[in-house]
């Protein structure tokens, strides 16, 4: 029998709290952050409070240095995690979050702390809405349970319910008896298995996705932002907060990178920072680049993953300035597309915003025939699909053709030969028409033609309006007024 890689350890949940708080266990990057709806942390702490079993939890010791994590919580910790949360981050974090009440990040990238309340007449949990807010018998947030004495929060709540009706003597104790068990749960017995430290970060991930076909698979974007989290962590907090800030409108008068056509994800922000910065798309090759690996030799070097950092930096830099950004979503808005709906493939997006930056800030293309490049290339892109099917391959098929051009004119006429050569005669007359012929509401052909509307001008039929006003209804002709 070969030797396993893990060990089972017992834990109750209030060890694993104060384990958390510590800093002992920590969140690895290599995994989203957010956590469940309030609904689905209701049933957790329901299930619990019956005695059910809840699931086990997989942690990776490290026992190394230099391994990305991220502590739960907002509190600075005492000290630096040794175990990572592999799988099971999604309950251990939202046990933590109530218990402790430490605030989660959502997926709008808003901070917020999860309510449930909790009927001690009949043991049951809910997520608080207008008709338990009104409901003395509800302890509007557990939280509190768990944060003062039990006999403190048992005595106010049956002040509160006696001043609305009377309570019996076998009721109190049935109130008492219920709070205090609730308050017990810090006692949950879970068991752990702990992965050695002889596993890498490889390993982890391949365990993690055998063992839960539920979870999102884990990609190389992930262990690149994991990276970034390690040897540049500012690197990574800006791409977050761009992607927030794409999302939320700015105070007035304030340069944002808000709008209605692009809100990118770190995911998508880290492709062009990639391919910017290395003409690359395959990320896996970018993965080695950054930990220091030469391609050509194989050897690893401090010095060469520095300089790849570099690089990284200097990229970065260009992709998420404001400027390049409002301008981008001008060209953008120039080949005809206004709204995110009418926009097929966020691929698309990614790699014409990758050549709108190399053309301006790498071969110093003229901003007129700049803009009017990309803007062709872009519907092009979307018109055709190019990216629909393996975009990793097609991109960097395409960067590969840019990586030998010096000047200017030879990008622009590199653009305009893929241009000319995917935009033939027969697909304007033979693959076009077909493409239209179809009932569906969404397709890259039927948002090629209101794009084609959008810039001639069309009126929308029996009405007196442009096509523009009816696919643009955000307002989005004013959304860089302020720049």
């Amino acid at each position: 029998m070969s030797e396993t890689l893990f060990k089972e350890v017992h834990y109750p949940l209030g060890a694993l709290i104060n384990d958390i708080g510590l800093g002992r266990i920590g969140l690895p990057d290599i995994q989203r952050p957010f956590v469940w709806a309030n609904a689905k942390v209701r049933d957790l702490f329901d299930s619990m409070y019956r005695g059910y079993p809840v699931g086990y939890f997989l942690f990776w010791q490290t026992g190394a240095e230099g391994v990305e994590t991220k502590v739960i919580g907002d509190a600075n910790k005492q000290k630096a995690p040794s175990l990572l949360i592999v799988d099971g981050q999604q309950r251990l974090t939202s046990l933590y979050a109530v218990i402790r009440r430490e605030a989660v990040l959502r997926e709008n990238f808003e901070r917020e702390h999860i309510r449930i309340a909790f009927r001690p007449q009949t043991g049951t949990f809910a997520v608080p809405d207008a008709t338990t807010e009104r409901d003395p018998e509800y302890i509007l947030d557990i939280s509190e349970v768990f944060n003062r004495p039990t006999h403190k929060t048992i005595g106010e709540y049956l002040k509160r319910l006696t001043a609305s009706r009377a309570v019996s003597d076998a009721e109190e104790e049935t109130v008492a008896d219920a709070i205090g068990r609730l308050a017990g749960l810090t006692n949950y017995p879970f068991i752990a298995l702990e992965l050695s430290q002889q596993c890498d970060e490889e390993q982890v991930a391949d365990v993690f996705v055998r063992i839960n076909s539920e979870g999102k698979k884990l990609n190389q974007s992930d262990f690149i932002l994991t990276l970034m989290s390690v040897f540049w962590d500012d690197g990574r907090t800006e791409l977050e907060k761009f992607c927030r800030a794409a999302r939320q409108p700015a105070p007035a008068g304030q340069p944002s990178p808000f709008n209605q056509i692009f809100q990118p994800d770190p995911d998508h922000l880290l492709r062009v920072d990639v391919g910017v910065a290395f003409r690359r798309a395959r990320l896996e090759h970018v993965y080695s680049l950054l930990r220091g690996k030469d391609l050509a030799s194989g050897e690893v070097s401090l010095a060469q993953r520095n300089s790849q950092f570099d690089k990284l930096r200097d990229a970065q830099g260009r992709v998420l300035n404001l400027t390049y950004w409002a301008d981008f979503l001008n060209v953008v808005r120039a080949a005809g597309y206004r709204s995110a709906k009418t926009i097929s493939s966020v691929n698309a997006l990614v790699f014409a915003y990758q050549l709108y930056l190399l053309g301006r800030t790498e071969y110093a293309v003229e901003g007129f025939k700049l803009r009017n490049a990309i803007a062709r290339w872009l519907f092009m892109s979307l018109l055709t699909g190019r990216f629909t099917s393996s975009p990793e391959s097609r991109m960097e098929q395409d960067l590969a053709e840019l990586r030998e051009l010096k000047t200017a004119d030879q990008f622009l006429a590199r653009l305009a030969t893929v241009e000319s050569g995917t935009l033939t005669d027969d697909y304007w007359t033979k693959t076009l028409p077909m493409d239209l012929a179809t009932s569906a509401g969404r397709s890259p052909a039927l948002f090629g033609f209101y794009a084609a509307q959008t810039l001639l001008g069309a009126q929308a039929l029996f009405s007196q309006s442009p096509v523009v006003d009816l696919l643009d209804r955000s307002g989005g002709r004013r959304a860089w007024r302020g720049r």
